[in-house]
């Protein structure tokens, strides 16, 4: 399978609206938050490159289960949060499912007045 380069990556994590690229926690770990809020973090210095993301605790278990490349959240809450190492035996197509599903979640979790502001910006 093809592997999820990290200028791809990136590319995709902000082209969800609003989302922002931020290195609060150092150099070594980009961390994409919409609205303030964290949606996905790349550790980009690592090889194969680590992308966690926010999902629902169920469909986390169940990711876990199906591949051996999906893992719990480092450093994160792992009922919310998986690590993905994008080593290529997952999908590209997957793999934007699940930041889409991160992106919508947290989206989901702002205020109506940060969900409206959201929906205004270009």
């Amino acid at each position: 399978m093809e592997k999820f380069e990290l200028k791809e990556l990136r590319a995709y994590l902000s082209s969800q609206s609003g989302a922002r690229e931020d290195l609060p926690f150092g150099p070594d770990v980009l961390v994409y938050k919409v609205m303030k809020k964290m949606f996905a973090l790349v550790s980009w210095n690592t090889v194969p490159l680590r992308l966690s993301l926010k999902c629902e605790p169920f469909h986390a278990q169940a990711l876990r289960s199906m591949f051996d490349s999906i893992i719990p959240g480092y450093h994160l809450n792992k009922d919310h949060w998986n690590t993905i190492i994008l080593d290529g035996s997952i999908p590209v197509s997957l793999i934007k499912k699940m930041i889409d599903d991160s992106y919508s979640l947290v989206v989901r979790s702002l205020t109506k007045a940060e969900r409206n502001k959201l929906n205004r910006m270009p």
